[in-house]
């Protein structure tokens, strides 16, 4: 063979070498594993409302209660089941920590569904 083959097939067998012991450094530093700490990520605190939703006719309810640390905001929304019917979307209520809401809506006929929404609230 030929002296160009020989560093060729050196040149092309190191650099996989090298890439192959590269790359496994670059994962392990990408990780985060020198300095010392975990790499999950921090959960989140929870939060949110516990609504229940009862439609009766014509009119709809729903209760919320948050049982977090944190205010939530909450929303009816309604849908009605007539065409010419106006759906509903309720004004936000802050429901404060521990406490429970009242929300309330009504169709003129029917209601087809009521669902509440949640957001958190503004610090």
């Amino acid at each position: 063979m030929r002296p160009t083959r020989r560093r060729t097939r050196l040149l092309l067998a190191v650099s996989a070498a090298v890439a192959a012991l590269a790359v496994p450094l670059g994962v392990h530093v990408a990780r985060g594993a020198d300095s010392g700490t975990p790499a999950a990520p921090p959960k989140p605190e929870p939060a949110g409302s516990e609504c229940r939703t009862a439609i009766e006719g014509s009119r709809a309810v729903a209760y919320c209660h948050n049982p977090y640390p944190s205010t939530d905001l909450v929303q009816l929304h309604t849908e009605c089941a007539r065409w010419w019917d106006v759906d509903a979307d309720g004004a936000a209520v802050a429901v404060a920590p521990g406490r429970t809401v009242r929300l309330e809506d009504r169709c003129w006929k029917e209601i087809a569904t009521a669902w509440v929404s949640h957001r958190p609230a503004p610090l």
